[in-house]
Parts: C-alpha cells; structure tokens; sequence
C-alpha cells in the first residue's frame, strides 16, 4: 500500500520526476565515471611494468623517461651509446638488462628494437611474464614480433610481411621497403602499451636504417637476411634494469646518474609514477569537485520538485489525515518518494556507465593503452552511492517536515 502509493503520486508529476530523476542519472555517471576511471588508470599504468628495478636513458626529465620508454609516449632527447650500456649491464650488480631502441613506427604503431632479454625477463600486472598467442619470439635479423592489439586491428597473421616507416607519424612517406620484415610471433594480450608495439632485433633496426643517414635506400640494395649476421648497434633509446638485490638500487642509480663516459639518467619506475600521479592531483581533484557540484545541483533540485510539489498535494494530504494517516505517516511518503526517484535516478546513472565503458573500452585501448573494467561495482562505488542516497534524503527532509507540519495543522483544525 505504502509503495503503491508512493509510485501512484510520482506517476501524477511524471514530468518533473523524470527530469530530477535524469538529472540524479547524469551526476551518478559523472561521479561514478570519474572515480572508476581514476583508480583504473592508476592500476592499468602501476601494471605497465615489473620487476624493473631502473630504467636508464638521455639525461632528460624523469617523466619523459618514463613515458617514452614504458608508454612509447613523446620522444627521447637523445641516445644511449652502445659502449655505455654494455659497460653498465655487464656490472656484477646487474641480473639482466632489456636494451630498446624507438624511432620508427607501423600504420601509426611503435616499433621498438630489443633482444631475446625482452621475451625472457619483461614482467607487468604481478609479475606476470610475456605470452605467445601464436608463433614465438624473433630469431632472424629481419624476424618481427606483434603485440595483440596491433595484429587485431591490423588483422595480420603469421608469416605475412610488413614494411617499416621511419618516424613515428601515422602517415610516413619514408618507408624501408627494401628491408620487409617477417611477422613470426604475435604476443598474447596484457592490457599494457606491450599491445599496441611492433617488436624487432636490434639488428633488424640496425640493418634497415643501414646507409639511411644519406637518404632512402634503392629498392635494388643489398639485403641481408642471415639470421647470424649481428649488426652491432651504435647507440640505443634506453634501457631497462633488473638488479641481483633491491638494496643496491640507490646505489646503482648513483653510479649510472654520475657515469663519466656521457650523461645518463636512472630512474626508479614507481618513484617516477608517483611523480606523474602527483602532477595530475590537481587535475583530478577538479574533475572531482565539478562532479560534486552537479551532484548537489541534482539533489536539490529534487528537493526543489519535492517542495514545489506541496500546494498541488494538499487536498491529498488532507484526504490522507481523513482516512486516519498520521503525520509520521506523511513524512515518511515524502522521503520514500526521494528514495525511489534517487534509487531510479542511480540504476539510470549505472546502467548508462556501463554501457558507456562496453562502448568506449576498444577506443579508450588503442588510442591510450588503458583498459577499462567495466564493472563499476567497487567499493568506492557503493560509498558514493550511499553518500548520494543519503544527500538524497536529507534535501527531502525540508519538503517532508513541512508536510509533516501541514498535517499537523489539519489535526490541529
């Protein structure tokens, strides 16, 4: 009876109850959406890499280091010479090191020249190693490995040949069509940039940017495609480092910041996210302010509608306290007509993030490397549910005690 007749007075002011209803929709999305994409860029980007203990580069700025070499974002300020980081990952301290040279790109991928060490060592999420979804890793000089979203988007299967551009502009009119590489390993996906990277030998880079300082190359150059054949390579964008004790860390980072063969910058990688999280704080905390601000301009607009709704209902009300309702009675009608337009208003909000997320999740992946769960059910979530629920409820409360009085007078009279 109570539901009844709760739902039965709402369908009697449809219109301005679907109004506040969309108008709680939009900020439960606002809010909901900004949060749950917040904390997943934070996951997704803390997952990109593990266990690295450094990552070394040009002297530049920690960020661009990081965003580079990890995101495949920006561009380096300068190259690493090969005798530097032969000279640094042959050190007793050094476990293993992942050397990568950037600078060329396909269809608007980036492709990275690395070693075996790559397929062997590179971790992300939990310390999750890299998979083979088909083929296996590069053996010869012009061998080339695919992440998952390239060779989806691209539709590319074992065994075709692709040409490299040099730049890393979608559109290159410089292409290395005298050295076509060989796709001989499509990578399995890890929901980090690793999906969106064309991965070569070193050699491989080596080989087809061979003579390229004086211009492209004829078609009718020589190629080489013996698989033993080792181009040295001069120099390297950066490189990574894993080392036998997490102790030495500060230690090895002093020595390589301070290396007297040519300026060089080791970063720790989660310092260097704390950094980039630290900068966008300011940039988070205002998204989240104006998302709180449409919040309070629906709740009180749905206390608006509920007020305004008083003098239309007064011959109700005064029926009610006939038929033997008593103010309390009244009271709680109010606040559980706020509770079901708040709790309408939330499954509206909810369902339409969700969709959004399905919708914007292939997009939001290719274009930045971040995936997106779309549940949206987290404890953060709930909190600002019930946060939004009880907001709700206390902007009815000055609409329902002044029914409350009002049905009190009638008793009164």
């Amino acid at each position: 009876m109570f539901f009844k007749l709760a739902l039965k007075s709402l369908l009697n002011r449809k219109g301005s109850v679907i109004m506040t209803l969309m108008a709680i929709g939009v900020a439960i999305f606002v809010l909901l959406g900004i949060e749950h994409i917040r904390h997943q860029a934070r996951d997704s980007f803390a997952s990109t890499v593990s266990g690295v203990d450094l990552i070394v580069g040009a002297k530049t700025g920690s960020l661009n280091l990081l965003l580079y070499s990890v995101f495949r974002m920006g561009a380096p300020t300068d190259n690493i010479s090969w005798d530097a980081y032969q000279d640094i990952a042959n050190d007793k301290n050094v476990a293993w090191a992942i050397p990568l040279s950037l600078g060329d790109s396909h269809k608007g991928y980036r492709v990275m020249g690395t070693t075996e060490a790559y397929f062997d060592h590179f971790s992300y999420g939990n310390k999750r190693a890299l998979e083979f979804a088909e083929g296996d890793a590069f053996s010869g000089t012009f061998d080339v490995v695919l992440g998952a979203e390239v060779a989806r988007t691209l539709s590319y299967d074992l065994g075709r040949e692709i040409i490299l551009a040099h730049g890393v502009a979608s559109t290159s009119f410089t292409m290395h069509d005298n050295t076509p590489f060989t796709i001989v390993g499509i990578l399995a996906p890890t929901g980090t940039p690793v999906d969106q990277t064309i991965h070569v030998r070193l050699a491989g880079i080596e080989a087809m940017h061979a003579g390229f300082q004086s211009g492209p190359r004829s078609p009718t150059a020589p190629r080489n495609r013996d698989p033993a054949a080792e181009l040295e390579p001069e120099s390297i964008t950066a490189f990574m480092l894993s080392l036998n004790s997490r102790i030495l860390t500060f230690k090895v980072q002093r020595e390589i910041n301070g290396y007297k063969g040519e300026p060089l910058l080791a970063i720790l990688p989660g310092v260097a996210l704390a950094e980039l999280w630290q900068m966008v704080g300011m940039f988070e905390n205002v998204l989240r302010l104006i998302s709180m601000l449409v919040l309070v301009a629906a709740v009180l607009g749905l206390g608006a509608v509920l007020l305004a709704s008083i003098r239309e209902r007064n011959h109700e009300i005064h029926l009610l306290r006939v038929l033997g309702a008593p103010p309390y009675y009244l009271f709680l009608l109010m606040e559980f007509e706020a509770l079901l337009i708040c709790l309408s208003g939330m499954i509206l909000g909810t369902l339409g993030l969700y969709l959004c997320l399905i919708l914007v999740n292939d997009a939001l992946f290719a274009n930045f490397g971040l995936h997106l769960d779309p549940s949206v059910f987290t404890a953060e979530g709930l909190i600002i549910m019930a946060v939004v629920l009880a907001a709700a409820l206390l902007a009815a409360a000055i609409p329902s005690m002044r029914v409350y009085s009002q049905a009190k007078g009638y008793n009164d009279h």
